[in-house]
C-alpha cells in the first residue's frame, strides 16, 4: 500500500456525526468511536487540526424538507442527542462545526478554517458512510482537497450502504485506509 507522507501542519482530521444520538443507532458505534479516538489522539500528538462535526437543529425550521419517497424523521430528539461521544474527549479548544444538512462544508466555516491554516488534505471518518461522510467527501472533492477515508472508523445503517460508498465513490476521490494501516503508515 502506498505511503501517505502526510504533513500534519497541512492535514486535518474531520469526524462526522460521532454524537450520542447517532452513534447509539449503530451496533458498530462503539468500534467506530474507539477507532476515531485513536486517530484523534495521534493527530493531537502531532499538533494536527481536528474538527468535530455534528448535526443539530435549533427548532427544526432550518432542516431541509424536500419532497421525498421516504418519510423524514419526525418528533423531538432525545436529551443529549447532539453531544459528542465522550470517548472522543472533545474540549473547549477543539474546532466544532454544527451543520444543518448532510454535508459539513455547506453553510459552515469548515472550508474557511481549513484554508486559513493552509490545510490541503483531510482525513475523513464518521457516521453515516453514505450520507454525512459521503456528502462531505463530495463537497471536499469539489473544493480541491486531497482525502483519506478511514473505512473502519465509519459505518452506515447497512453493510451494503457502507460497502457501496467505499467501493464505488471513495476510490474515485481519495485514498482508503483502515485505522491500523493509517496509523502504521504515518509512524508514531
Amino acid at each position: 500500500m502506498e505511503a501517505l507522507n502526510l504533513d500534519f501542519a497541512k492535514t486535518a482530521l474531520v469526524l462526522i456525526d460521532l454524537q450520542k444520538g447517532i452513534v447509539g443507532l449503530s451496533p458498530k458505534g462503539p468500534e467506530i468511536v474507539a477507532n476515531a479516538a485513536k486517530l484523534v489522539e495521534r493527530f493531537r500528538a502531532r499538533n494536527g487540526f481536528v474538527s468535530f462535526v455534528k448535526v443539530d437543529f435549533l427548532d427544526g425550521k432550518e432542516a431541509l424538507k424536500p419532497a421525498t419517497d421516504q418519510e423524514p424523521r419526525s418528533g423531538a430528539y432525545p436529551e443529549g442527542w447532539a453531544e459528542f461521544a465522550p470517548e472522543l474527549g472533545v474540549g473547549p479548544r477543539d474546532h466544532v462545526v454544527t451543520k444543518r444538512q448532510w454535508g459539513a462544508f455547506f453553510g459552515t466555516d469548515l472550508d474557511l478554517q481549513l484554508r486559513r491554516r493552509g490545510i490541503g488534505t483531510i482525513v475523513l471518518l464518521g457516521i453515516s458512510t453514505n450520507i454525512g461522510v459521503e456528502t462531505t467527501a463530495r463537497e471536499a472533492f469539489q473544493l480541491g482537497y486531497d482525502q483519506v477515508f478511514i473505512t473502519d472508523a465509519m459505518t452506515a445503517m447497512s453493510e451494503e450502504e457502507h460497502d457501496a460508498t467505499c467501493r464505488f465513490i471513495f476510490p474515485r476521490i481519495g485514498k482508503l485506509r483502515t485505522t491500523e494501516a493509517f496509523l502504521d503508515g504515518i509512524g508514531s
